[in-house]
């Protein structure tokens, strides 16, 4: 299997509490996430969220669907979410919320490998048009969600997840 690491930031000139709401709603994100193409809850959590799987299956602007249920495994509310990935990518991702002057700090970790025989197959020669389509994916979460809370988005950028 290949495998991906990538670390997406946004800040959005919205409170903490808001981003925190639309980003851990998953039932809404299809209003506000463009990749999103169908989400729906298949088991429910605790009381914070911990336990709760999601089906999700996403469209990437490459015109490739995605599909993997996602289960949390954390959950310290409005600041940190993590999740864990089964389907056709596997492994784990993480939400990170921080209060900034601007408003707040987004971080999103996304560490997988993907199960798509095509895409083991070609990862050495796809693999660049699959970390652009991610960015891309996640450049339309930034900007829906700013839309969505009637927010400023003033950054969404891929970051090297190996930097300090």
């Amino acid at each position: 299997m290949a495998s991906y690491h990538f670390l997406s930031v946004w800040v959005l000139d919205a409170p903490l509490e808001k981003v925190w709401q639309a980003i851990v709603d998953y039932d809404r994100l299809p209003v506000w996430w463009k990749a999103v193409a169908e989400v729906r809850q298949l088991q429910a959590g605790d009381d914070s969220g911990v336990g709760t799987i999601w089906y999700m299956k996403w469209k990437t602007p490459l015109s490739y669907t995605l599909a993997f249920e996602l289960r949390t495994t954390q959950v310290d509310a409005p600041t940190l979410l993590e999740l864990t990935a089964v389907g056709e990518v596997e492994g784990t991702g993480r939400w990170e919320l921080v209060a900034a002057p601007e408003g707040t700090l987004v971080k999103y970790f996304w560490n997988v490998r993907t199960t798509k025989a095509w895409m083991n197959l070609l990862a050495a020669f796809v693999r660049p048009l699959l970390q652009w389509n991610h960015n891309a994916v996640m450049r339309q979460g930034a900007e829906g969600l700013a839309q969505f809370l009637g927010a400023r988005l003033l950054k969404a950028e891929a970051v090297d997840p190996s930097l300090p």
